[in-house]
């Protein structure tokens, strides 16, 4: 005789059976595959949102130090032009011929304040070059920047406290891998590539260090989006021209611009008397 206890644990376990049944294998591949399909673009949106973050910081960072040389350049300018100096500016601009690559432009500025003693000769009181120039010798291609700054005015009196003449006149290394450095002064609305005399109204210095191309002249050249450019105003005591946008007249200037003759001569009589008759 069947016991009720074991006829009833038995249906128990049946029914446990069926809850606990497991996934089918097509269920379990279309679960990989929908978790592959995620994974997928989920991986391609974090590469594109890597890709997007770095060419934003090349961008930044290839800025930067392009924007510090040409602020090193204005401060020099700032430190030496006053309005009682006698500053002399020699730019002078050519092609370097760099190995690997080609005749690249370079350029040369030379920044001259000189004083007259008491006997009224006329003595070097500083002077500042920047100049681009191919080093065989650099594990870098392009031109390398030089600044050199000479003179009876010491730049660091504490560093140039200890130094010779000649050490103090050495040309020090800026940077390497310049493929473009180009100076122009401003004279009215045009630009000259030479310059030897007084500070001209401003000057406009370019320079770049992306991979340049060669020209139908045989010359490399740097796309015009990759070049950095500043204009260092030099002239300070000039005029600035402002130039104001035209506004919209107001009604009552309208009405008294139609009023107006054309001659100048005031307002015309004929206008008034309409003006008198739509008053009364």
């Amino acid at each position: 005789m069947r016991s009720p206890t074991a006829g009833h644990n038995t249906a128990g376990t049946a029914a446990m059976r069926t809850a606990m049944r497991g996934f089918s294998l097509a269920e379990v591949l279309a679960a990989l595959t929908i978790g592959a399909m995620i994974s997928v673009a989920v991986l391609d949106i974090y590469r594109r949102a890597e890709r997007s973050a770095a060419a934003v910081v090349h961008k930044l960072d290839s800025a930067r130090l392009p924007n510090e040389i040409l602020q090193r350049i204005a401060e020099d300018f700032d430190d030496l032009i006053s309005s009682n100096s006698d500053v002399k500016i020699v730019i002078e601009n050519k092609f370097a011929n760099v190995a690997g690559t080609g005749l690249v432009p370079a350029a040369k500025l030379t920044m001259t304040e000189t004083i007259e003693d008491n006997r009224n000769r006329e003595l070097t009181f500083e002077e500042i070059t920047w100049q681009s120039s191919y080093d065989y010798e650099s594990p870098i291609d392009g031109l390398v920047l030089y600044r050199s700054h000479s003179g009876i005015a010491w730049e660091d009196k504490v560093l140039d406290k200890n130094k010779e003449d000649w050490e103090r006149e050495l040309f020090v290394p800026i940077c390497g891998g310049v493929t473009f450095f180009k100076i122009e002064a401003f004279t009215g609305n045009n630009r000259v590539e030479r310059w030897n005399g007084p500070p001209s109204p401003g000057i406009m210095v370019t320079i770049s260090f992306a991979e340049p191309s060669k020209k139908a002249d045989g010359t490399f050249d740097v796309p015009d989006e990759q070049k950095i450019t500043r204009a260092i105003a030099l002239d300070r005591t000039r005029k600035i021209r402002f130039q104001i946008a035209a506004g919209e007249q107001s009604a009552g200037e309208e009405t008294q611009e139609n009023a107006e003759s054309p001659d100048g001569g005031g307002v015309r009589p004929a206008t008034l008397k309409q003006t008198e008759k739509s008053t009364k």
